[in-house]
């Protein structure tokens, strides 16, 4: 998940929920279906987990999620369904049955919100809390494992807030040009040291007092 854009600009042409980007990841945008396909916490976890690290199979997600494989395997039958992950026969031996992610990311409609089924809705409202979830897990985990990286990777991370005043159209300009910046460094020429780095971006209006 992850990699996980959460905002529509007004009147934004989609582009294509099927076809990469020429200038960036491929990017499944969601419908009402396919969120209700994708809105479990399972499910949102274990392609967050092909994505992030790369084919798998439902036993090695299982030992990974703590979950049991016929559980694993369940969910990835219905991820495969609704067209978020496919075969990956390049990996398979013997009877395994390998998976991968068949998009780098998902865009999230805040339509979905106000969608008049309210199964859909719940879906929403399911998702953005689980992506919310993993966010919080995964600053913890550095936190908590941080001491173990060299100093260099501890100087690089970083964990700020800002507060602006903006107008919801200066915003999404704002998130717009952040996912682009971040979006160039996808396909820098390798180089000596790197690892992968998870960027996350939050951009929450607040109440004035």
């Amino acid at each position: 998940m992850p990699e996980e854009p959460n905002h529509e600009e007004p009147n934004y042409e989609e582009p294509n929920p099927e076809e990469p980007s020429p200038e960036g990841p491929k990017v499944r945008t969601l419908d009402a279906r396919s969120l209700r396909g994708l809105a479990h916490p399972l499910r949102i976890r274990m392609l967050a987990t092909l994505r992030h690290d790369g084919p798998a199979t439902a036993s090695q997600l299982a030992e990974r999620l703590g979950e049991s494989s016929g559980s694993t395997s369940y969910h990835l039958r219905q991820l495969a369904a609704h067209g978020f992950v496919e075969d990956a026969p390049e990996h398979g031996k013997g009877r395994e049955r390998w998976w991968r992610a068949a998009h780098d990311g998902t865009r999230f409609d805040e339509n979905l919100l106000y969608d008049e089924n309210p199964a859909t809705r719940g879906a929403a409202d399911l998702f953005l809390h689980e992506i919310a979830t993993i966010h919080t897990q995964e600053i913890s985990t550095w936190l908590g494992t941080a001491h173990s990286w060299p100093q260099e990777w501890r100087r690089a991370a970083d964990l700020s807030d800002f507060t602006l005043r903006l107008t919801p159209a200066q915003s999404v300009e704002l998130v717009h040009r952040i996912h682009e910046l971040i979006n160039s460094y996808r396909d820098l020429p390798p180089a000596e040291g790197t690892a992968t780095v998870r960027f996350h971006t939050h951009a929450l209006p607040r109440a004035d007092d």
